[in-house]
């Protein structure tokens, strides 16, 4: 679980992905040798800060976006939400500006106003996020932004057991989206490969329950192709590994970006319920995350 810890600690808010872009390329550069699949490996400007890795002859992509929530400081201590958070009132935030490190606490005025609380002005336009500690008991992990860490330590796992396919790491997706049509033409021109599977978190509901396996949905505020979603529903009945159907009317993810895409891609959602999303303390099942990383082997090498 080291690896997931590691991942909860970096600054990644959506537009300033460059750090977890510069994690995720050096932990596959030390380990990618021991991985089944001939890897190629793309990034650089005409992909801004996302990440390809194509291994041996794909059929089926991965999509896990590498950016969280946060704040952006604005004037007069004032907060600007970045994507979606649940900031509650003495929440602990972090960053940095020019002038050294940032922690201090969120403020929220009768209007529902968010400021911060430090002894200084902060530069305009830095980005704070959540403060992370995260820590294992039992069988729960809690930290925050386990939304989306989770979607990219379950594509890392799947390397160790992956020789075909493509794995790509996307921005922006919790501030509205923007990257995956940059990876979807590099992935449909160059490799026509039009399959996606989307390695993201949902919620606990009435329906997805912790502790029951990993969440394959049926449809949020989008709707896949039926025939892609029944295929997948199939080979996950047989491979015999823990899973839940989800039918939720909202919420969404980089797969509505590819089903809008101009490329024809199948999508599916697959990923593992979490308590609390968007706030400091989001929980998680162990046994949710096993299944999660089991399911996407079977389906990678049997799609």
């Amino acid at each position: 679980m080291q690896l997931l810890l590691d991942l909860c600690k970096i600054h990644s808010p959506s537009g300033e992905e460059v750090a977890m872009k510069a994690f995720i390329l050096d932990y596959v550069t030390k380990n990618h040798q021991l991985w089944p699949g001939k890897l190629t490996i793309l990034e650089g400007p005409e992909l801004q800060d996302n990440i390809i890795l194509v291994f041996g002859k794909p059929t089926t992509a991965i999509f896990a976006h590498m950016d969280t929530i946060g704040f952006t400081v604005r004037y007069e201590n004032q907060l600007v939400p970045i994507g979606s958070p649940d900031p509650v009132d003495g929440t602990w935030i972090t960053g940095e500006d020019p002038y050294g490190l940032i922690r201090c606490q969120i403020k929220i005025d009768s209007t529902n106003r968010i400021f911060y609380d430090f002894g200084r002005a902060i530069t305009r336009g830095t980005s704070l996020a959540y403060e992370s500690k995260p820590k294992i008991a039992g069988n729960w992990i809690t930290a925050p932004y386990l939304d989306n860490r989770i979607g990219i330590y379950n594509a890392l796992k799947t390397a160790e057991t992956l020789k075909n396919g493509i794995i790509a790491f996307s921005s922006w997706e919790e501030h509205g989206g923007g990257a995956v049509p940059i990876l979807a033409r590099n992935i449909y021109e160059q490799f026509q490969v039009r399959q996606a599977l989307i390695s993201d978190v949902t919620w606990v509901t009435e329906g997805v329950h912790p502790g029951k396996g990993v969440a394959v949905s049926m449809r949020d505020r989008n709707i896949p192709r039926r025939s892609y979603i029944q295929k997948i529903f199939e080979m996950a009945t047989a491979s015999e590994i823990p899973f839940q159907l989800e039918v939720e009317a909202s919420g969404s993810s980089d797969g509505r970006e590819l089903q809008i895409s101009p490329y024809p891609f199948d999508w599916c959602f697959i990923g593992p319920p979490i308590d609390g999303p968007h706030t400091p303390k989001e929980k998680l099942h162990v046994k949710d995350l096993e299944s999660t990383v089991q399911l996407y082997a079977y389906l990678m090498k049997n799609l």
